[in-house]
């Protein structure tokens, strides 16, 4: 299916759409007719570009993890002082984000899901090479941004202790 421009429809702005698997490079559109690649440099800067956008939302999908785990370490610090301070032995105490923490939050996750979402609408031009440039950012973008770091608790080995915790997190999927 050929899109035309807007220019004339002498066919030389056209626009090679597919909702097929292909491997279009020169006048191939992504997500506007604006964005038509005429050269092969412009869409170089486009897989680099895309590699780019999903090592983007890999960082943004850590940052907010990184976020929550400082919110929940600032809590534990003062709840700590606090109730120690008074002597209190069995308290429970509950965390709720302030309204500019739960803001920041959901920032976070409002460029994370955008830019997923983009990254989605670029999957379904059906481009291998774009889809390729999906799969390479994904891969950097989780060795640059995720470097896996587990704490291990070895206070208690030897003395009967058997909860020693790794990756709490059973599913990365969506999170």
């Amino acid at each position: 299916m050929d899109m035309h421009g807007g220019h004339g429809g002498d066919g030389a702005d056209s626009c090679k759409i597919s909702m097929l698997w292909n491997w279009y490079t020169i006048d191939a559109c992504f997500l506007t007719s604006s964005w038509h690649i005429r050269s092969g440099g412009m869409f170089a800067a486009t897989c680099i570009g895309v590699v780019f956008l999903v090592v983007l939302i890999e960082f943004f999908r850590r940052l907010g993890k990184e976020y929550d785990a400082f919110l929940l370490r600032q809590f534990h610090r003062e709840s700590t002082r606090r109730y120690t301070e008074e002597g209190s032995v069995s308290q429970v105490v509950t965390f709720r984000a302030s309204l500019v923490q739960q803001l920041i939050r959901s920032a976070i996750h409002a460029v994370t899901f955008g830019g997923a979402y983009i990254v989605m609408l670029l999957a379904m031009y059906f481009n291998g090479y774009v889809i390729i440039c999906i799969f390479i950012g994904a891969g950097l973008g989780k060795f640059i941004c995720d470097w896996l770091e587990v704490k291990i608790d070895l206070g208690g080995i030897g003395r009967g202790t058997p909860d020693v915790k790794g990756i709490e997190e059973p599913s990365v999927c969506c999170g």
